[in-house]
């Protein structure tokens, strides 16, 4: 019988706001902006800001009306990409299968792994203990026969939870839970089943698998199967990513070249960073522009070796910049390598004083959980801090 883990850290980006900045504990905070934003959205709030209705993907405008005492902030990704790399290193100590589900949640394969703890409740309170050794942030925790189960129990006493769901449990516990709790039910679904009298998963059993299937096609027969707590879907360790980028999209529309230039020195250190942590190289530099009337444009050069140091990402970028700027205001700029290796192909003429700087500003800034130390091109005319926003991709 398989042990899933799920693990879900709790309110991560403003948690760790709140650990790194004691004033702010207890308090409402609220990342993905400025409080005067326009465009800004909701990426994390802290538990006391969801008491007044603040979620995640909620308009900024809308939050500071819900929560206008509420501390609202831009956020800093390199610092919560940081503290997720060591969260992720403690995971491998538990179990070598690992799905890394977003920066903040993951699955893990923990069977036989939890005899060596005593119990599997033994196991979660080893790894939520572990991670708050590490980087002072609490976990929720879930386990059971699936990841179907896991991920609900994750999600059934946050924060700080830990709940266990053995196989024998899984039917009854299930039963009174509203039926948007099965994976693949969003409104729309929620709402057809609500004609047929189903709002539980309990009414949801009482549904034929023919019946499902033939309103709802292959789906159907999903939830069918979830309704009865089965899911037979193995956690999948992590692969190979065919991409690695970063993208931002400014509060106000930028027209400069020189601010351009500014943003793409950032976000080109960030890709550089991520790689380097993975030991991966990439062939192929793209550029992602989205103007002020939404036109989206993605613009590509083949190197003629695997990179992943930021000059050559950086240099690469700005000339697929230039030759494709318009005289028009941009409202979003992102940076990617793709056709990436595990295998470094370096020139034999690489600078090995380059090397070590390179090896010492991303020890600093893993061991700082921030960007410390960068180079002159990230600090613009305007700015004595360098800009680096936006959620992660690849």
């Amino acid at each position: 019988m398989a042990v899933i883990m799920h693990v879900d850290m709790d309110a991560f980006f403003a948690s760790v706001e709140q650990r790194d900045r004691p004033e702010l504990r207890g308090k409402p905070v609220i990342v993905g902006g400025p409080r005067d934003s326009q465009r800004g959205v909701v990426s994390t709030c802290s538990y006391e800001a969801r008491k007044y209705g603040v979620h995640s993907a909620m308009p900024i405008v809308q939050a500071v009306r819900l929560c206008p005492h509420g501390v609202f902030l831009p956020g800093d990704h390199d610092k919560y990409a940081a503290t997720s790399y060591k969260i992720r290193q403690v995971f491998y100590e538990f179990s070598p299968i690992v799905e890394v589900t977003s920066i903040d949640e993951a699955f893990l394969d923990i069977t036989g792994c939890e005899h060596l703890y005593g119990t599997p409740t033994d196991l979660g309170k080893a790894i939520k203990r572990r991670i708050y050794e590490t980087v002072s942030l609490s976990a929720s925790v879930g386990i059971g026969p699936n990841k179907f189960i896991a991920k609900l129990a994750s999600d059934y006493r946050k924060p700080d939870g830990l709940v266990v769901i053995q196989p024998s449990e899984v039917e009854n516990w299930l039963a009174p839970m509203p039926v948007n709790k099965v994976w693949g039910i969003g409104q729309k679904t929620a709402k057809a089943l609500a004609t047929w009298q189903v709002h539980t998963i309990s009414d949801l059993r009482r549904c034929s698998q023919q019946s499902l299937l033939r309103r709802f096609g292959k789906q159907g027969g999903n939830l069918y199967l979830l309704a009865r707590g089965i899911d037979n879907r193995p956690v999948e360790p992590e692969t190979e990513a065919k991409s690695i980028g970063r993208e931002t999209t400014f509060s106000s529309d930028v027209t400069e070249t020189t601010r351009l230039r500014q943003v793409l020195a950032g976000l080109a250190a960030d890709v550089g960073i991520r790689l380097r942590r993975q030991d991966l190289w990439g062939r192929t530099v793209t550029i992602k522009l989205r103007y002020s009337d939404f036109t989206t444009i993605t613009r590509s050069t083949s190197l003629p070796e695997p990179v992943n140091h930021d000059d050559d990402i950086f240099t690469a970028a700005c000339i697929l910049l230039e030759q494709n700027i318009q005289q028009r205001p941009v409202r979003l700029l992102g940076v990617y390598l793709s056709r990436l290796t595990s295998v470094s192909q370096t020139s034999l003429f690489a600078d090995p004083r380059q090397e070590k700087l390179i090896e010492l500003m991303d020890e600093l800034n893993t061991r700082y959980e921030r960007t410390v130390i960068y180079k002159g091109r990230q600090l613009g005319p305007r700015d004595n801090q360098p800009t680096q926003k936006g959620q992660p991709n690849g």
